[in-house]
């Protein structure tokens, strides 16, 4: 169910447990100089859309009314601002995004009476603010006038110059505002945070790279959260002390991140695992600078290669899933157990990967590669920041969670999807040779595409804003397209259990033209013997 009000978009859904992934990349941690933030917006009621603010004006005194992005509860009024920016998704026209992951903290301090919810926060921002600082500074100052609503969060906010990570715990009902703590990523760094508060100690004296709330520490004695001294304060050991979820489910995320791009961090698997608990530091240095590439295929990422890796045990069934279905944690014989929480996951809403541009104009600087439904199923379509009209298959109200839509995109991603998890190492690749196809067809157009909106931008910005507009809707539509063709394709190619033969995506026919003999491809070799292990002789062929 989606609702508009008043310029905010609410998304009615239950929270679902450990959702969410942000990675941040700084200007010179990336191979062409931009800033880069990633988001896995994941809940199984969470329905997928690309939301859109036009720029406009108000009248002075004009009031906004605000409702809980989770559930569209109204929790109340606030000051409009006179003038407010353009924004597409998670990122507006002066190429500011912002992102976020719930590690909700300690229960006590959620503001039942806050009017600002953390959804809301990040909205309200995007239209108000211009640069990383100032949306600091716009969302610490909404949540100490009017309350925060939410529990604990982790932002990533990034500017074409600077990405930060802004952590905020509400102080409870009746005692307005929030304490957080703020941190700028060093350019040549990567970070990420998912679902756990990731900002241990931090500097108190170094206003150009730390920000805090003045009682971000004394709040924390008068709790009896902490009785150090102030040096020795760790905000996230005092607002979300961890515990084997807040490591396995969600730290674990962070490490396979930072495993893959550091050679030094993989002694942290034990970590990862929840074995240890010496903690792993907010940000790192890559071995080598990152392409955008390589930030899409890390939000597909599976724990593929590393100990975490699941694709090859009883669990993974005969098709070696890299996907398993919730909960998290389940018993047998009164032993708890749990599935691993990787960051790709089958109940994420949308996804994008923000790329912010100091060398170019705002408008066509920022770039927001967006796809529906599960990163690893999905395909991440260029959406400038500047554009002013939505594509239909990304359009808020084409379809819902209860509502199937043939020309929505989170429907045809779920289509396509849903299909591969029941036989996933034979259909994934499928899938994955579109994907790369369509994905480095824009990288190739990019270049080209900017240097006609350029060409454009110094004649007139409106028309290089038309012109990305339609250059967006395009893309979008043209690859919806694709994947409606590919859910097709798979559903000829697979069914009924057995493999028709194609060549190079075209099915074969024999000499009279008519469809060839599938091949009965049955269940893998080691699924059989699991299966004469279990059954003894009882399917034995007799002679």
């Amino acid at each position: 169910m989606k609702r508009i009000l008043f310029g905010l978009i609410s998304v009615l859904y239950m929270v679902d447990v450990m959702p969410c992934t942000n990675l941040l990349v700084g200007k010179s941690a990336s191979i062409d100089g931009s800033t880069m933030i990633s988001y896995s917006a994941d809940s199984y009621a969470l329905y997928g859309e690309l939301y859109h603010w036009p720029a406009a004006k108000y009248p002075q005194g004009e009031m906004l009314k605000v409702y809980e992005w989770d559930t569209g509860k109204f929790l109340g009024e606030i000051k409009q601002v006179t003038e407010t920016y353009n924004v597409v998704g998670n990122i507006n026209e002066y190429q500011l995004s912002i992102a976020e992951t719930t590690f909700t903290g300690r229960e006590e301090l959620i503001d039942t009476t806050g009017i600002i919810d953390y959804g809301s926060l990040i909205y309200i921002t995007l239209q108000r603010a211009k640069s990383a600082r100032e949306a600091i500074k716009t969302m610490t100052d909404l949540v100490a006038e009017y309350g925060f609503y939410s529990g604990g969060e982790s932002f990533s906010i990034a500017d074409p110059n600077e990405v930060w990570v802004l952590e905020m715990v509400g102080k409870g009902t009746g005692n307005k505002g929030a304490v957080w703590v703020a941190v700028r990523i060093p350019d040549d760094c990567i970070s990420a945070h998912a679902n756990q508060a990731r900002i241990q100690q931090f500097p108190l004296n170094d206003p150009e790279n730390c920000l805090y709330s003045k009682d971000v520490i004394s709040f924390a004695r008068n709790k009896g959260y902490f009785t150090g001294k102030d040096k020795d304060f760790s905000f996230a050991k005092a607002y979300n002390p961890l515990d084997f979820g807040g490591q396995r489910y969600c730290e674990a995320r962070v490490w396979s991140f930072f495993n893959r791009f550091n050679k030094n961090m993989s002694h942290f698997v034990s970590y990862a695992k929840g074995e240890t608990k010496e903690p792993m530091p907010l940000y790192i240095k890559p071995d080598h600078k990152l392409s955008l590439s390589d930030i899409k295929e890390m939000m597909r990422d599976h724990y593929e290669g590393t100990d975490l890796d699941w694709r090859h045990d009883v669990g993974a069934g005969p098709f070696e899933s890299a996907y398993r279905w919730a909960p998290l944690e389940w018993q047998v014989d009164s032993v708890k157990y749990c599935n691993e929480r990787p960051i790709a996951t089958q109940q994420s809403g949308f996804v994008f990967v923000a790329q912010m541009r100091q060398w170019l104009p705002n408008i066509i600087g920022g770039v927001l590669w967006f796809g529906t439904d599960d990163a690893a199923h999905t395909v991440f379509v260029p959406m400038y920041c500047s554009m002013t009209d939505i594509p239909e298959c990304y359009r808020v109200g084409n379809g819902d969670l209860y509502t199937f839509s043939w020309t929505s995109s989170f429907w045809i991603h779920n289509w396509v999807a849903n299909m591969v998890y029941s036989k996933y190492n034979y259909m994934h690749e499928d899938v994955r040779k579109v994907q790369q196809s369509i994905e480095q067809m824009f990288l190739d157009n990019q270049d080209e595409t900017e240097r006609k909106a350029l060409s454009k931008y110094f004649d007139s910005q409106a028309d290089a804003v038309s012109f990305l507009t339609e250059y967006s809707n395009q893309q979008a539509q043209s690859t919806f397209d694709k994947w409606k063709k590919l859910g097709e394709f798979l559903l000829i190619k697979y069914m009924d259990g057995v493999v028709r033969k194609e060549e190079n995506g075209v099915f074969t026919r024999n000499e009279y033209g008519e469809p060839t003999s599938p091949q009965r491809v049955g269940y893998p070799k080691k699924f059989y013997e699991k299966v004469v292990k279990e059954t003894g002789d009882k399917y034995k062929v007799l002679q």
